[in-house]
Formats: C-alpha cells, structure tokens, sequence
C-alpha cells in the first residue's frame, strides 16, 4: 500500500506531518510493503483557495490514501473519487502515523470534517 503524508519538509520518517493538504510544500509517499520513501513537490501550489487539484498536487503518484492534518471539502472530494481514502494524522510526524495506520488508528476524513476556511474555520491545528 502506498500512503502519502502532506510535509513542510522531507526528513524521513521523522517529517511533521503538515496541517493542510493544498498548501503542503512537498508529500512523502511511503511504501508499506518495503518501506521506501520518496518525495513529491506540490504541483498546485500556488492554486485559488478552495481550487485545489489534488492529483495536480500529488504529481499523479499512483497512491492508496493520503493521511494530513487537514483537508478542504474540494481535495477530499478528488481524491475520494479516484479510490483514494484520506485519514487524519493524530501525532506529529510520518513514523508515528504510520504506525497508528497499521493499528487502524486514524480517522477517516468525511465531508463533515474538512476546513471550511483558512480564518479560524479549519477542524485542525
């Protein structure tokens, strides 16, 4: 399976896992088979708010789900729609999602729980 986490920076496994999906600088792609790593740069950076391509974004990587801080209703949508199951991170980086994962510990994003706006309106921090 190959599990894509939003990043500020690539630092491996100890990455901090980043707040939001669109505006996430760079994506580490792990692959839970043989644990290799590889970095994407966001490809949609620089989209209007609330316009993000998340395939854009994630440079077309083949991928199973996508685990962030947040999502935009948007994002979440594309990415639901192409198979891709998207789950929210509950501790700081790559190595400690990974494992609440394999312990089927993350929550699943719905529609119900993505930002409504980058003023406050966000369900995360």
């Amino acid at each position: 399976m190959k599990l894509c986490f939003a990043v500020q920076k690539d630092e491996g496994a100890a990455s901090v896992v980043y707040g939001h999906f669109g505006s996430a600088p760079a994506f580490i792609v792990v692959n839970t088979d043989d644990n290799a790593m590889f970095r994407i740069v966001n490809s949609d950076m620089d989209h209007i708010h609330g316009a993000c391509n998340p395939v854009k974004a994630i440079g077309g990587a083949d991928i199973d789900a996508v685990i962030v801080g947040g999502i935009g209703a948007g994002a979440l949508n594309g990415l639901n729609a192409r198979g891709i199951k998207v789950f929210k991170a509950a501790e700081s980086t790559i190595a400690e999602n990974l494992a609440l994962f394999h312990e089927n510990k993350l929550t699943e994003l719905t529609i119900d729980r993505t930002c409504g706006g980058h003023a406050g309106g966000c369900a995360h921090h």
